[in-house]
């Protein structure tokens, strides 16, 4: 099964972001975990469980990784 959420890796912005996608579309970008529930809130998704890697995909790092240094 496919995870409906995946969060992309950090982008190397000032102050950095993770792009979200909710079913294969870019819903938003977060700069923290509340950021990424809220995109899903937004979307319909009303309980999200951010460990369960069949709801959510974490690409470049996991739930804690928000920073550059753990870009690459």
């Amino acid at each position: 099964m496919t995870a409906r959420i995946v969060v992309l890796r950090v982008a190397p912005a000032d102050p950095p972001f993770r792009v979200v996608e909710i079913d294969g579309q870019v819903a938003g970008t977060a700069r923290d975990l509340t950021d990424v529930v809220r995109i899903a809130y937004q979307a319909g998704l009303t309980h999200v469980d951010l460990d369960d890697p069949t709801v959510v995909r974490w690409v470049g790092g996991g739930k804690y990784t928000w920073s550059r240094g753990h870009a690459w």
